[in-house]
């Protein structure tokens, strides 16, 4: 079992950027592949970003790529998610999802694990 909890999102401006957290706890965190979704209303949940075990390869859906950056350390348990030049298009719920087995998967029933998830707001 794997307990995660996302923190770190909130309001903010067309191009503006945020930080999001995922912290951790339970079994060994290295041993997960993380990755980020989100949902925004009436749409169903996409894949955003995703990140190995050791953190040396990375993934990340067409409509973010070159403003979003995932990232983990290990030693503190946690994944993050740093998005930068925001758009109105990414106001959505952020989920932090991990699984067991190697690899980035792009979709959502591949992960065992799941936060509540935070809610990122973009205005225009």
């Amino acid at each position: 079992q794997v307990q995660l909890v996302e923190s770190g999102g909130g309001l903010v401006q067309a191009g503006g950027s945020l930080r999001l957290s995922c912290a951790a706890s339970g079994r060994t965190f290295s041993s997960f592949v993380m990755a980020w979704f989100r949902q925004a209303p009436g749409k169903e949940r996409e894949f955003v970003a995703g990140i190995t075990r050791g953190g040396y390869i990375t993934n990340y859906a067409d409509s973010v790529k070159g403003r979003f950056t995932v990232s983990r350390d290990n030693a503190v348990n946690t994944v993050y998610l740093q998005m930068n030049s925001l758009r109105s298009d990414d106001t959505a719920v952020y989920y932090c999802a991990a699984k067991a087995d190697l690899g980035i998967a792009l979709r959502s029933y591949a992960y065992n694990y799941w936060g509540q998830g935070t809610q990122v707001t973009v205005s225009s």
